[in-house]
């Protein structure tokens, strides 16, 4: 019980209710990377509050924005950042999965004249599952802030395509990080936004994970995209490569805590036989600290078969 207290008050500390300073509006939440063909990665600053990373597509006849930060104030600043570029409509939001670090700021977006567009479940869970982050009995202030996200309102199954004039971008239902990830790929320039499915040399989340699904996925990734710059849920943009090494970390979590449990180890003693052998290799991550211990528990979990793991929308 201890671990699970700990993996919740961990990923809790990643979210706070959005602050109202003035100064929100000055800080700079992310840096945009111009990828090319009108394709723009925000990748947040550390520390800063943006809490992951998000972009946008300009098409012939409107933009297409990808994640929303975890608070209106970063949302508003790409808000921003996009009219700085353009004052074409924002025609769509695509949230990538439902959890807070990416779908906060869609209210403003919303605001804006945009459709939200996600995978089913992301709107189911969005305004439940988000409440575990903040432990059983949330305090009221999140859970008010929960309860009011905008959620999508335009929703798929295993597949849509958005159209900007000709411009065609792809959007996949794919398997690992929630059970409701959506992958955007722009193949006219070479770009995937990848959601939490790719975090660029940093540990991850798998509090909902399906690891095994995982790194099926980031193989087809890395296979169909060779070329492609990827631009991670969190980390600076990548390359196949970098999707490789993420895989490869997936795999080692798997194989080095299947090896512990076969060994008898249980609880602390299988977290520090296994860091034994991930931490000379990753302990340069970021947010190795905050996650190595949830994810050595969570993987313990899965291959017990005794992880939870939120419901599919019916």
């Amino acid at each position: 019980m201890r671990f699970a207290r700990l993996s919740v008050l961990l990923i809790a500390a990643s979210f706070a209710v959005p602050s109202t300073h003035a100064d929100d509006a000055t800080k700079p939440f992310f840096t945009l990377h111009d990828l090319g063909s009108g394709v723009w990665a925000a990748v947040a600053v550390p520390g800063s509050g943006a809490g992951s990373n998000a972009g946008f597509i300009i098409g012939e006849d409107g933009v297409v924005v990808v994640d929303t930060f975890q608070s209106a104030a970063a949302a508003a600043q790409l808000l921003s950042a996009i009219r700085e570029r353009t004052n074409l409509p924002i025609r769509f939001v695509v949230n990538t999965h439902y959890h807070l670090d990416h779908v906060a700021g869609n209210g403003v977006f919303h605001d804006a004249g945009a459709r939200i567009v996600a995978q089913r479940n992301v709107r189911a869970w969005e305004r439940t599952e988000n409440l575990k982050f903040f432990g059983a009995n949330p305090p009221a202030d999140k859970k008010a802030w929960v309860e009011s996200l905008v959620v999508p309102d335009l929703v798929y199954g295993d597949s849509i395509d958005l159209f900007l004039g000709s411009r065609r971008i792809l959007v996949r239902f794919m398997r690992g990080h929630t059970g409701g990830d959506s992958v955007v790929a722009v193949p006219d320039a070479e770009v995937v936004f990848t959601g939490d499915l790719f975090w660029n040399e940093t540990l991850p989340n798998t509090i909902d994970a399906d690891t095994a699904a995982w790194v099926t996925t980031d193989e087809r990734l890395a296979s169909e995209y060779p070329q492609a710059s990827f631009v991670p849920g969190h980390g600076e943009v990548g390359k196949s490569q970098d999707v490789t090494a993420f895989r490869q970390y997936l795999q080692s979590l798997r194989q080095d805590v299947a090896a512990a449990r076969k060994r008898d180890y249980k609880a602390d003693a299988l977290a520090e036989e296994v860091k034994k052998n991930l931490a000379p290799r990753y302990e340069h991550w970021a947010l190795y600290t905050h996650f190595i211990d949830p994810n050595i528990r969570q993987m313990d979990e899965e291959l017990a078969g005794t992880k939870r793991r939120p419901v599919p929308s019916p």
